[in-house]
């Protein structure tokens, strides 16, 4: 039960509107300083041959980044090479629901010379994580991977933007967003991707699809995600399990102000966020700023366009829901109810090794310091029901936790290893779904059998008779 203080209540009502107000009151500043940094760095401006106009222009950038609000950046891929040509890309909405859009990023092939047919290329459902940032921090990912696959990415929505109409989004609703994706995909050669946070829910998703019967992908990739956070405990983890749930509901849980669509709607606000993401480490990023102020006035241009380019990506963030946020908190990093096999998903066992015939490929982080050593490895103990042949892991030397899907060692070290993983099981035949049998196996000592329910449990009702999920009748779990 989560006990809610006057105090946490009050500012709740009162931090998000103080936030804007205060970012109003900036927004003339922000613009001064960034015209004033124009002005005095612009070649054709008599201002930029004046002393010390460099360090004027360097100032004043470096003050504007600082106090500009960023919104959500571009994917920015219109195009990608294949065997020394450029093949046009076209980002595509295959579905749109409340709270995320499922993309497409289509390929073009028929007006390119020399380009063989694509068509049969594998498929693959990159699972962005709902944790603060856009799904654009996966823009490195999608790029490497489309020369050779059809990609698809959910999109996820800034819940500020949200009407409160659509009712409240919890991690249930996740489960099924995801089990939903790969319906309307299809799973014919269909490999899912899940970066970090979705991790959870993804193999919720395919567990419960198994034990349904239902066509399941044929492998899935899971990278630096928290399966199993009691391995090696992580400064993240240690927060979630040091403070009540309650305590989070107080004091990062806030209401959307009235400037915003979602207007009431109750969110863990990304400037929130931000401000934890930067106090992790706070030294590397005043020496960033430092080192980009110094880059600028020593004309460095390329630095200082990578520098932005981060920061423009670092510094975008979204409002997660209140009740999905609560929801993970409680589920995935407090009670452990994945890895203790205690999950129940809109009244349905999560039962990881009801998965079958699919491969399955974890990676970690030497260095990661977000999901620690063995926290993404643990879903091969879960999925007892994967042959051993069937499944791999992979540590990536020196890689911190964006290491792994974004930049040299993503494209070097670990997307040869997800390509030739994916390109196993993709030459492979697909096996038809197995229905469920009228009763079910012995189950292990400790453990359920695969899609099997509890002895108390009242009989489910076939899942083409369900009633769809509604997650504005959903209310979060205390």
């Amino acid at each position: 039960m989560l006990r809610r203080s006057n105090h946490g209540t009050t500012l709740t009502m009162l931090l998000y509107q103080m936030h804007e107000y205060s970012r109003a009151l900036m927004a003339p500043y922000t613009y001064w300083a960034e015209a004033n940094a124009r002005i005095f760095s612009a070649p054709d401006s008599w201002l930029s041959g004046l002393p010390g106009a460099a360090r004027i222009a360097a100032g004043n950038e470096l003050l504007h980044r600082i106090g500009k609000d960023y919104e959500k950046p571009a994917f920015d891929i219109h195009a990608v090479e294949v065997a020394g040509r450029d093949v046009p890309v076209v980002e595509k909405t295959v579905l749109e629901k409340p709270f995320c859009r499922l993309l497409r990023f289509k390929r073009y092939t028929d007006d390119v010379a020399g380009i063989t047919d694509m068509k049969n290329d594998p498929t693959v459902l990159l699972v962005a994580p709902l944790s603060g940032h856009h799904a654009t921090l996966l823009r490195d990912t999608v790029r490497t991977m489309l020369p050779g696959h059809k990609v698809y990415v959910t999109d996820w929505i800034d819940a500020r933007m949200v009407d409160k109409s659509h009712g409240t989004f919890s991690l249930d609703d996740y489960v099924g967003y995801i089990e939903e994706f790969i319906r309307t995909i299809g799973t014919d050669n269909l490999h899912v991707v899940s970066v970090c946070q979705p991790t959870v829910p993804v193999l919720a998703a395919v567990s419960l699809m198994a034990a349904r019967g239902e066509p399941t992908p044929r492998s899935l990739v899971m990278m630096g995600g928290p399966i199993d956070p009691r391995e090696s405990p992580t400064a993240v983890n240690n927060l979630a399990t040091q403070k009540p749930l309650w305590w989070f509901e107080s004091n990062v849980i806030h209401t959307v102000p009235a400037n915003y669509p979602g207007r009431g709607r109750r969110v863990y606000p990304g400037f929130l966020q931000h401000a934890g993401f930067m106090a992790m480490n706070p030294e590397r990023h005043f020496a960033s700023h430092w080192d980009f102020y110094q880059d600028l006035v020593k004309g460095d241009l390329d630095d200082a366009e990578s520098h932005r380019k981060f920061y423009d990506e670092y510094n975008a963030v979204l409002d997660m829901p209140a009740t999905y946020y609560l929801d993970t908190i409680r589920v995935v990093f407090q009670e452990f109810l994945l890895p203790r096999g205690l999950w129940d998903v809109a009244g349905e066992r999560v039962d990881p090794s009801a998965i079958r015939d699919v491969g399955l490929l974890t990676i970690e982080g030497e260095l990661d310091d977000i999901s620690g050593e063995g926290q993404t490895r643990a879903a091969h103990k879960l999925c007892t029901g994967v042959a051993a042949a069937d499944r791999a892991h992979y540590t990536v030397p020196g890689a911190g936790h964006y290491g792994i899907f974004s930049g040299r060692r993503w494209r070097t070290q670990v997307y040869p290893q997800v390509r030739d993983f994916i390109a196993r099981f993709a030459a492979a035949p697909a096996k038809p779904a197995k229905r469920k049998a009228a009763t079910a196996a012995k189950p292990l000592p400790g453990r359920r059998a695969g899609p099997a329910p509890r002895a108390a449990a009242k009989p489910r009702k076939a899942a083409a008779k369900r009633p769809a999920r509604s997650s504005a009748k959903k209310k979060a779990r205390r």
